[in-house]
């Protein structure tokens, strides 16, 4: 089979409800065209999951699968119809796994979904199935535990499970498990509570009753082996719905609505299913609540449902036209989402179930057919209509479009905009459910609700100011605002602004109540306001860090301070990140402990560059503190800072903090910026103190790392400036100007200063002793005594009494000196002699010298006949050679090769030029002479494999590639 895609089948005289603001009918009845052909009419029909069923008059069933209609399975019942009668009933459960038979004389069969022979039910035999509820659990290999009712008023749990087995039963058993008196069971229900398992509802319809059952189930320790229902029977009560003077024959059905397959987020009942009671009376329908509370669930359920009469459906059309009324009889029922579709003679009638609006009233069948059943497949949502010959699809196109208008109209302002869908929808929800709390006087909930419609600003505002809703009104903004496009700028701010005067106005409000202790109003204590003003300040918060980027910095300030609200201005600041305003609000109040508190948290180095100046005169050691935690700060940029503390500041040095600034940089940082260097021996040089202890052990410092990372002529003149001696000899010796170094030590009458500059100095002997000389002469020139002058002299090696002789007044007599001037000529009477000894050697040592040189000239080397070239291996005496005194011996033209290869490029250069001169022969006499003599010397000149030329062949393989390997082998 396959469907029609043509346009929907209406039958004449039919009139489609439509939808002013949909494009297409809500309903639309379609014919289904069959690719198959039947010689018997149709009779039964189902259908679950997208499988469709059918069953024919001569005891045929169809089994055609939606998805793939060319797939048609034709199955037979075991008997012939003659023997069990015709189909009456099909019952498909949900998962369209099982299939169950009833024919009109009540012989039963079960047919599995992956078998093609039904199975009589023996157990069920003779019993007239009227309903059945199928087992919550889908989908299984097994019908689990099923309610099956029957036509005489039974109710039989049963359990069917499909055997290969000819002999088996396909009933594991068959119990009745309950009994009413009120006509056939037309109608059977059961889900599970949920979270509950143990916990199951049960409906049962008759055409006179409906009764609802909730409660638990029993427990057995094998599934499948016995009833479970039967303890919900016997213990729980029914809650009862009746309806009086019914027949028993009465047409009567119970329908459940299809699974929902999207729900609005927002609304959790809408997992409840929609229970319909077809009655004689009409159609009683409402939600089947769930609760673990079963002791109320039936009350609540029938408490909430409502009468859908007969007499509300318009009576059918004769012919001619005129309308008159005629006894219609309903045949059957079903329920969409939100409608109630009944089967009134050849007509389909759809019903809106929440305002009994008829929203399609169509013919559908043409004279002659008769309607066989009108079925939804719960699973799919799909509705389908069977005739004897024809099948139609009910269409459902956006059920739920008009369900927000139903709401609205009820004032159901949640439900309405749940269910609306455009802007357009929201909005008109939206304002409506605004102007209705107004009315009722709850402002603050209706600004939540304005805030999300396009009623005009200035009307809403202006009446929550008429109100004197202030609140009402700051809610109100909030939600605008958090619903203005972030292309409208301008009316951001404004909004953002006008909120921001609000939160301080109510601030101000609550704080003048909790000063005078009067109460805010009737409803609210002084210790009540309190709390609203922690609630308050903290949606200000919440307000700002949102929304930071619609408030102007300068508005935003002017309105604050303007309210005098200290914390508030500081916490929007802080927010936009501000800290300059921050800052500068603390110190210009000297508040440096809460200014101190914002600096930790910053890491601009601009920020510090400009409050170091009036911090460092205030709160030296924390700030250092401070900034020796940052990573990023030029110290450059602070020096003018420090050297203003310096000034202001007298404290020693161990307590200056600019000096543990710059020493930490120095020493931590590494930092070789003079400018840092200079303002560390400015400060030291000019304290008022007069150790220089400091400023020498940074110099010695310097000196000892090879360093001089400060300007020395700068440090020179502070420190002659500040009278800093020692300093300034130091620099001077690291300058080398040793001179000056000693006379400004001499100039402060610093002898030990000077002769320790003296002693260290690098220089030569003369450059010494000229120092020594300076400082002897000041010593001579302070001494009291000769004997101060001889001791110093003592001291000094390099000087003599001779040296010191000219410094000495000219009244001194050579009496006050004389041990010194015998022991000066006792030491050049030594020194002569020992002159007069290495003469001697010297001469001794020269006539050595030339008798090794003769010897030289009669040295020799014996070369015996078989002995070969260390170079090329042949016998040594065939051409001219060299011997080595270590008796390696050389072809001549093998050695002169082997040192071109060994020696550098230059002498190999020239033993090139000097074998092409000799070889040619050009130059004759003392020319040629002359070159093979300088040949011979470079060639000769030490042996290739004693001398360092040998040391070249160090990375040189042993076994050479032309060598034999074997002859290293192992």
């Amino acid at each position: 089979m396959a469907y029609d895609t043509s346009a929907g089948y209406a039958a004449p005289g039919a009139s489609n409800f439509q939808d002013s603001d949909a494009t297409l009918p809500m309903f639309n009845i379609e014919r289904v065209s069959l690719q198959f052909s039947v010689a018997s009419d149709f009779v039964a029909a189902a259908v679950a999951n997208n499988v469709l069923v059918l069953a024919l008059s001569t005891g045929r069933i169809l089994r055609i699968d939606l998805d793939s209609p060319a797939d048609i399975d034709d199955i037979d019942l075991p008997k012939k119809t003659s023997e069990v009668g015709v189909i009456k009933r099909l019952f498909l459960d949900p998962s369209a796994s099982h299939l169950i038979i009833t024919t009109t004389l009540a012989e039963n069969f079960y047919l599995h979904t992956q078998s093609r022979t039904p199975k009589a039910l023996s157990r069920l035999k003779g019993v007239a199935i009227q309903s059945i509820a199928w087992n919550p659990s889908q989908p299984t290999a097994s019908t689990r535990e099923v309610l099956v009712g029957a036509s005489d008023g039974n109710v039989y749990e049963v359990y069917i499970e499909p055997s290969s087995e000819f002999y088996r039963r396909e009933e594991r058993y068959l119990k009745g498990v309950y009994k009413t008196n009120d006509g056939p069971i037309t109608g059977l229900w059961t889900d599970i509570v949920p979270g509950r398992n143990d916990l199951r509802r049960v409906v049962i319809a008759t055409p006179s009753t409906f009764l609802h059952f909730a409660g638990k189930v029993g427990r057995h320790g094998q599934e499948g082996s016995g009833s479970i229902f039967s303890k919900l029977f016997e213990t729980e009560s029914a809650t009862v719905h009746e309806i009086a003077n019914v027949a028993s024959t009465a047409t009567s059905l119970l329908a459940v609505s299809p699974e929902i397959e999207e729900t609005p987020s927002s609304d959790h009942t809408n997992a409840e299913r929609i229970f319909g009671w077809l009655t004689s009376q009409g159609v009683l329908h409402g939600k089947l609540r769930l609760s673990s509370d079963t002791s109320e669930l039936g009350g609540k359920v029938l408490g909430e449902s409502k009468m859908l009469p007969r007499s509300q459906i318009p009576p059918s059309q004769t012919a001619s036209g005129r309308n008159r009324r005629t006894q219609d009889s309903v045949t059957s029922m079903i329920l969409s989402q939100w409608h109630i579709l009944q089967l009134i003679d050849a007509r389909i009638v759809a019903t809106n179930r929440l305002d009994d609006t008829i929203v399609l009233d169509q013919v559908v069948l043409e004279p002659g057919q008769t309607a066989v059943s009108l079925v939804a497949d719960i699973k799919k949502n799909t509705y389908w209509l069977f005739t004897n010959q024809d099948i139609f699809e009910v269409v459902i196109t956006d059920e739920s479009r008009d369900v927000w208008k139903i709401m609205l109209k009820a004032q159901q302002f949640d439900a309405a905009s749940q269910y609306a869908k455009t802007a357009a929808q929201k909005d008109a929800v939206a304002t409506a459910c605004g102007d209705y709390l107004v009315g009722k006087g709850q402002y603050s909930e209706a600004a939540a609700v304005y805030g999300r419609s396009t009623k005009p600003f200035e009307q809403v505002a202006l009446t929550f100011i008429d109100k004197g809703e202030q609140d009402a009104l700051r809610k109100y903004l909030l939600t605008k605002l958090s619903t203005l496009k972030k292309s409208s700028t301008m009316q951001r701010i404004m909004v953002a602004t006008w909120l921001t005067e609000l939160y301080m106005a109510k601030l101000n409000a609550l704080d003048d109540t909790i000063t005078t202790k009067a109460e805010l109003s009737e409803s609210m204590n002084t210790a009540e306001t309190q709390d609203q003003l922690s609630v308050i300040r903290r949606e200000y918060q919440e307000f700002v860090s949102k929304y930071k980027s619609d408030l102007d910095r300068k508005t935003v300030y002017e309105i604050i301070s303007s309210h005098g609200r200290e914390e508030e201005l500081l916490y929007f600041a802080t927010v936009v990140n501000d800290y300059n305003y921050v800052l500068a609000y603390w110190v210009q109040r000297e508040r440096w402990r809460e200014t101190l508190d914002v600096l930790k948290k910053q890491t601009d180095p601009e920020v510090f560059y400009k409050y170091s100046s009036v911090l460092m005169a205030q709160v030296a050691v924390d700030l250092v503190e401070i900034m020796m935690r940052q990573t990023n700060l030029d110290a450059r940029k602070l020096i003018p800072a420090f050297l203003n503390y310096n000034n202001i500041t007298k404290v020693p040095l161990n307590q200056n903090q600019a000096v543990r600034y710059l020493l930490f940089e120095i020493n931590q940082h590494q930092s070789t910026d003079a400018a840092v260097h200079n303002t560390l021996i400015s400060i030291y040089a000019s304290h008022f103190t007069s150790d220089e202890s400091a400023l020498l052990a940074y110099l010695e410092g310097q000196s000892m790392a090879h360093e001089q990372n400060y300007d020395a002529d700068f440090a020179l003149r502070l420190c002659i400036q500040h009278n800093r001696v020692q300093s300034c000899v130091h620099i001077y010796s690291s300058m080398g100007q040793y001179v000056q170094a000693v006379d400004l030590a001499l100039k402060y009458d610093e002898i030990d200063l000077a002769s320790s500059v003296a002693d260290r100095s690098n220089s030569e002997p003369a450059l010494r002793k000229k120092l020594w000389l300076a400082i002897a002469k000041k010593v001579i020139s302070q001494s009291s005594g000769i004997k101060t002058a001889i001791e110093f002299l003592r001291r000094v090696d390099l000087l003599r009494i001779e040296d010191l002789i000219p410094f000495f007044p000219d009244f001194v007599v050579i009496d006050d000196f004389k041990e010194e001037i015998c022991s000066a000529l006792e030491d050049y009477s030594r020194r002569i002699d020992e002159l007069k000894l290495e003469m001697d050697e010297s001469e001794e040592t020269a006539a050595h010298i030339k008798t090794d040189i003769k010897a030289l000239e009669q040295r020799y080397a014996i070369v015996e006949p078989g002995e070969r070239c260390y170079v090329c291996g042949l016998p040594l005496l065939a051409r001219q050679f060299f011997v080595f005194p270590c008796q390696h011996a050389f072809h001549s033209d093998c050695l002169a090769k082997k040192v071109v290869e060994l020696a550098g490029m230059a002498k190999g250069k020239r033993l090139g030029e000097l074998q092409m001169e000799v070889s040619k022969g050009a130059s004759t006499g003392t020319k040629r002479e002359k070159a093979i003599k300088e040949l011979d010397a470079l060639v000769g000149s030490s042996c290739v494999l004693c001398s360092e030329l040998a040391v070249k062949l160090i990375d040189e393989p042993f076994v050479m590639a032309m060598d034999d390997k074997n002859e290293w082998a192992l």
